[in-house]
């Protein structure tokens, strides 16, 4: 949900979900647990399944944010033997780069449905995110490695990059389950298998734009949405858009 309000937002209520937000500007006020809160622009909201909430502006001119619901089903599923419960974040406003790096990413995807796979990356990282917040519920053992699991999973997304690979697909190939495949494959790689796969749709839509494939005509063949999913993609990865990024490789060569 993204929302913006003046005065008066919300009568107290409350979610069967986690509530994950990030204030984008002015001053969100609200009353949790016995006490007012206020989160300012760049903070981040963390409300727990059915605890009770209100909201208003906490200053003139009114607050701007973007919430996340997540049932905490996925966060328990995300968690596996990690966890022995879920969650609780004592304080609902923080400063804390991990979560804002994971809504940054869910929330650049607004406009347009999410891959699986960028869900499931969404999850894991708020899950591993609120864990770390709440290490009362962690449930101490070493972590499993599953090397041949993982790499089967990278040389499918490696044959697979121009489709819209689901979840599913990848527990059927690795022997994983989603999140723990998720998990390992950072550790193994560095990234998400989302991740990963994105990067290997834009080396693709790098050599077919290098090789004078209108930029539409790469997107779809690479895998991505449209251009414009592409563009998105590709400066995130690299800064610029595609077109820039070709111009100034011919003016080099």
């Amino acid at each position: 949900m993204e929302a913006y309000f003046t005065s008066h937002a919300f009568d107290a209520h409350r979610h069967d979900t986690y509530a994950i937000g990030l204030t984008q500007a002015g001053v969100q006020r609200f009353d949790y647990r016995g006490a007012a809160r206020d989160s300012t622009a760049g903070q981040i909201i963390v409300l727990h399944p059915d605890e009770s909430h209100n909201g208003r502006a906490g200053a003139d001119g009114g607050f701007r944010y973007r919430m996340l619901y997540i049932a905490p089903g996925l966060i328990r599923r995300a968690l596996g033997e990690r966890a022995s419960a879920l969650p609780f974040v004592a304080a609902p406003v923080a400063d804390n780069s991990d979560l804002a790096g994971a809504l940054t990413a869910a929330f650049d995807e607004i406009d347009r449905d999410m891959e699986g796979l960028a869900a499931d990356q969404t999850v894991v990282a708020i899950a591993d995110a609120l864990l770390a917040l709440d290490p009362s519920a962690a449930r101490h053992a070493a972590a499993a490695n599953d090397d041949q699991a993982v790499g089967l999973a990278r040389a499918y997304l490696d044959a697979h990059h121009d489709e819209v690979v689901a979840s599913e697909r990848l527990e059927a190939v690795s022997g994983l389950d989603r999140y723990s495949l998720s998990r390992q494959f950072r550790r193994h790689f560095g990234t998400s298998p989302y991740r990963y796969l994105t990067m290997r749709r834009l080396d693709r839509a790098r050599a077919d734009i290098l090789a004078g494939v209108a930029l539409a005509d790469a997107a779809t063949a690479a895998g991505f949405a449209d251009q414009a999913h592409m563009t998105r993609q590709f400066k995130r990865a690299y800064g610029l858009s595609p077109g820039r990024w070709r111009a100034l490789v011919r003016a080099q060569s």
